[in-house]
């Protein structure tokens, strides 16, 4: 692709300098080796369907499991025909930006439509036109707690380490201190540490608490937003949407924003990605929820028209006085989000949700009784993914990779969170099971 790129070797390298980098390579040595990938080997000259072949026979080398028991932020969930005929529709494909508000009303009306979905689904106030991802919709949501006397950041331990890692880096360009709160014996977030630390700290602008948490447990969500508020700081929710069909909104359990990812709701794996990050707010926080905002007005004819709204931000003017950078949106991932709430539908979005749930719960009891595995947080509620002791993870999930079986995500040699959604059978999780024991 070199061909492709639009600038010269000298100014490649003059934009390396002023990041303080030596060469290319050098930019990119934080990525592991056994992923960076630096060339696909194909000789020069090759006819395009010589080509084709060579690149269709290296995508066949990726391995696609039929089943699968691992979550850990990228969830495999049953998609609706009728999401992606929607969806694939060119009128959608093909929308662009909505500047000039007067042409633009379709995409316009589906963002409103995916804001005001967000928004029921969350319980919050007002929702923006999406973030990149779950983990940017985090560090943003940060970001928009800062105050001039309150900097402080403050982050459960029993988050996603990816995104305890994003906040870390947004706020270290502002020289923000984020200080993580740890998890307890249980697996939650350390409620009594948190008031401690909130309660010496005059700055404190914000704590994130995730819930279901990383290893899936299910936080005290109304406790920890009476310590945060009491503090004078404001509560982050990151959620996992689907379960928003079981358990209350974060709105209604005293979050002040509430942040996720939307790669569930209808959006396929994908090897990595497009993602989704959704974000909603209380209308006190409306002015400073970054992004765009789609609002619903009336035309010269009195009609219903829509509108972007509450334009005084960063990719408009004032730019220099910008607190986020968030210049574009998910808009078709955003609209594939709504599509699947709108086909599921409230009955059918819930009963998503239950399965979850009580699958999860039929095989965390199968296979915490199977010798040499154990529940690690017994006496936690979870929604769909539960972490259990086992005698060598690595050796574990290979097993099942044999049976082409995709297991949990490995936490240490003898740790694995495990994942249950709607998709699995209870013919796979017994066939799990017996694999576990030591079946063939």
């Amino acid at each position: 692709m070199g061909t492709y790129i639009p600038n010269t070797k000298a100014e490649q390298q003059e934009m390396l300098t002023a990041i303080g980098h030596k060469s290319v390579d050098e930019l990119f040595a934080p990525v592991p080796k056994n992923v960076l990938l630096k060339e696909l080997n194909i000789p020069a000259g090759m006819a395009e369907l010589a080509v084709t072949r060579k690149l269709s026979a290296l995508a066949g080398e990726n391995k696609v499991f039929p089943v699968i028991f691992r979550g850990a932020g990228a969830y495999r969930h049953y998609i609706p025909a009728a999401v992606r005929r929607i969806t694939s529709n060119e009128t959608f494909i093909t929308a662009y930006t909505p500047y000039q508000a007067e042409i633009s009303q379709g995409i316009l009306q589906s963002i409103f439509e995916y804001q005001t979905l967000i928004c029921e689904l969350t319980g919050m106030d007002v929702s923006n036109a999406s973030i990149y991802d779950g983990a940017s919709a985090a560090a943003e949501a940060v970001n928009m707690c800062r105050e001039r006397q309150k900097q402080s950041v403050y982050v459960s331990a029993a988050a996603h380490p990816q995104v305890i890692e994003t906040i870390r880096t947004y706020c270290d360009g502002y020289g923000v201190p984020v200080t993580v709160v740890p998890a307890g014996a249980d697996g939650k977030t350390d409620l009594t540490a948190l008031s401690a630390k909130l309660g010496a700290d005059k700055t404190a602008a914000c704590f994130y608490l995730q819930s279901p948490n990383f290893f899936g447990i299910i936080e005290d969500t109304p406790k920890c937003a009476e310590i945060v508020h009491a503090a004078g700081a404001l509560l982050v929710a990151g959620v996992n949407p689907i379960s928003l069909g079981l358990l209350d909104p974060p709105g209604a359990n005293g979050a002040d924003i509430a942040v996720g990812e939307g790669q569930p709701l209808g959006l396929s794996m994908g090897f990595g990605g497009p993602y989704l990050g959704f974000m909603a707010c209380k209308a006190a926080l409306m002015r400073k929820l970054p992004g765009r905002i789609v609002g619903e007005t009336t035309d010269a004819k009195g009609e219903r028209a829509f509108v972007l709204t509450l334009q005084a931000r960063e990719q408009h003017i004032r730019r220099e006085k910008a607190s986020s950078n968030v210049c574009s949106n998910e808009a078709h991932c955003a609209l594939t989000a709504a599509v699947y709430l709108s086909v599921m539908g409230e009955a059918g979005f819930a009963e998503v949700s239950r399965q979850c749930h009580s699958k999860a719960a039929y095989a965390a009891k199968q296979i915490a009784g199977i010798p040499g595995f154990e529940l690690v947080y017994g006496g936690a509620e979870f929604f769909n993914e539960f972490v259990t002791k086992c005698p060598d993870a690595e050796k574990t999930l290979a097993a099942l990779e044999g049976h082409g079986i995709l297991g949990g995500y490995p936490l240490s040699h003898n740790q694995i969170l495990w994942c249950v959604t709607e998709l699995n059978t209870k013919d796979e999780i017994d066939e799990l099971v017996r694999l576990l024991k030591g079946g063939k």
